[in-house]
């Protein structure tokens, strides 16, 4: 009996039970269904995040920030020091001073204070005015436009306005807002209100991290010195942030580095991949949460394949033992029950899978166009054929190890006894 027999054999006897089968194969169905659907929700999110953070820089790009001093052990209040750094609220204000000692630091190029900026409103052709929200992340790095070019140095006042701003500013879509002026109000300490006019240079979509108008240098540095006039002396002024660029190539062995030279001085820096380290984490433990209840059911399916050639060699005695007494060794026998097992894993995995990737991919279609419209790019399930043939794959070997007991049990049995059976 070749191998191509006993596949074919295997098949034919597979569906000598269909019910049986049946019941054994849905149970498989909804375990690699929901391990599809699981795993491509995990790759959908890990793909949009990993092409944020490439977006505006990836590690090249860290924010630094002085690091918070430790709570005193009694958990008492801190002592008054009038002349340590200046603070807001609860953060501590980096001073110009702490840019240049940043900036002094091996491996970082180029540092940008993050001014917080607080404008009043945006006003276009002296049409509507609206608030607007502003991002600093935003004109750092590169953003993810929708239309337009990212912002330049040097070149006067220019912007990035939000997608969502260009229908309400009178814009009939965003290549219609390039290149318009618009006005921007801010409010100086003494309160006195200032216009800037300030050039659209382009569009960005609604991101992960774009979500809020950027300015380029020279709108940034305009806007807070607005911000700042009127302060009397002796009020505490600074920054909450600041944003470091790295040097080109930077690896990361001399990130950590940086890191470590940030921290001896009093600095805390933080790379794009650092600050959604834990909102990776808490999805990739969701998905592994929803994965083990998958792992579950191919387990209890791997029980249901157990149960299936177990009462399929029982009834099969006298055939087996026929078998063996026109000279089957037990290795064919063995191996034809494990290709009944591993046929049925295959059928169950197959079936899940494509229903999976076919309905998954409709979901996902829809979601992108309604729900999740604000982040274009987000696909909140992605299918590759490699992660579907793994899944699959797995799901066989499953089923290959649940058949090892019925089919060692078949090659075993005594001719004799089994052509006796009744």
């Amino acid at each position: 009996m070749t191998v191509g027999d006993i596949l074919r054999s295997a098949v034919a006897n597979t569906f000598r039970s269909k019910v049986r089968t049946a019941l054994t194969v849905v149970a498989i169905f909804i375990g690699a269904f929901t391990l599809t659907l699981t795993s491509a929700i995990g790759a959908g999110v890990s793909d949009y995040i990993d092409k944020q953070v490439g977006a505006i820089g990836g590690d090249n790009l860290m924010t630094v920030s002085p690091t918070a001093e430790a709570a005193a052990e009694d958990d008492g209040p801190k002592e008054y020091n009038p002349d340590g750094a200046a603070t807001q609220g609860n953060f501590t204000l980096l001073a110009d001073a702490d840019i240049e000692t940043i900036l002094a630091t091996e491996g970082i190029e180029k540092v940008e204070p993050a001014a917080m900026l607080a404008p009043d409103y945006i006003q276009y052709d002296g049409g509507a005015k609206f608030e607007l929200t502003t991002n600093p992340m935003v004109g750092l790095a590169d953003a993810d436009l929708a239309a337009g070019r990212q912002l330049g140095e040097g070149t006067g006042a220019e912007m990035l306005i939000p997608s969502s701003y260009v229908e309400p500013l009178g814009f009939a879509d965003a290549d219609a807002a390039l290149d318009q002026t618009v006005s921007i109000a801010v409010t100086d300490y003494a309160g006195t209100q200032h216009t800037v006019e300030a050039v659209i240079a382009g569009v960005q979509n609604d991101s992960l991290f774009g979500d809020g108008a950027g300015f380029n240098s020279d709108l940034r540095a305009e806007l807070d010195a607005l911000q700042r006039t009127g302060i009397p002396e002796g009020v505490s002024t600074g920054y909450i942030t600041s944003i470091a660029f790295l040097d080109a190539g930077t690896d990361e062995e001399q990130i950590a580095a940086v890191k470590a030279d940030l921290e001896a001085q009093g600095f805390t820096g933080l790379t794009v991949a650092d600050q959604i380290g834990a909102i990776q984490t808490v999805i990739n433990g969701i998905i592994g949460v929803l994965n083990a209840f998958a792992v579950i059911a191919l387990i209890a399916a791997g029980f249901g394949i157990v149960n299936t050639l177990l009462m399929s060699v029982q009834e099969r005695t006298r055939e087996i033992g026929l078998m063996k007494a026109m000279g089957m060794g037990g290795g064919k026998i063995f191996a034809l029950f494990s290709f009944e097992a591993i046929f049925i894993g295959f059928l169950g995995s197959a079936l899940g899978a494509g229903v999976a990737v076919g309905l998954g991919s409709i979901i996902s279609s829809v979601l992108s166009n309604t729900v999740l419209s604000a982040l274009p790019g987000l696909h909140i399930m992605l299918f590759t054929p490699a992660s579907v043939a793994t899944i699959i794959g797995v799901v066989m070997l499953i089923a290959f190890l649940a058949g090892t007991l019925p089919a060692r049990r078949a090659a075993k049995q005594n001719p004799i006894d089994a052509l006796r059976y009744e």
